[in-house]
């Protein structure tokens, strides 16, 4: 079993370890793009993630929602999956 931190983690670093964007950097520019909300919001790279937020990404044209389930500081490929629900 993978570390669980406590309450919150950066919106780049979750995108990243949950495999919803392959690399923080994308992570981050999509987020400095306007593609990324959390719970209807723009969002930036630092903004603090829960368990239950909704994150929304827009990218070529399709806008794609998940529900935070877990926070974990890395996972593996096949554990990623478990970090969110697709809405």
């Amino acid at each position: 079993m993978e570390k669980v931190i406590a309450e919150t983690m950066r919106l780049d670093k979750f995108l990243k370890v949950s495999r919803i964007l392959k690399r923080r950097a994308v992570a981050n520019d999509a987020c400095d793009m306007g593609k990324v909300e959390v719970n209807g919001r723009p969002a930036k790279p630092s903004h603090a993630v829960k368990i239950n937020d909704i994150i929304s990404l827009t990218m070529g044209g399709e806008k794609r929602s998940f529900k935070v389930s877990a926070l974990r500081l890395h996972s593996k490929k096949d554990d990623a999956s478990s970090l969110y629900t697709v809405i």
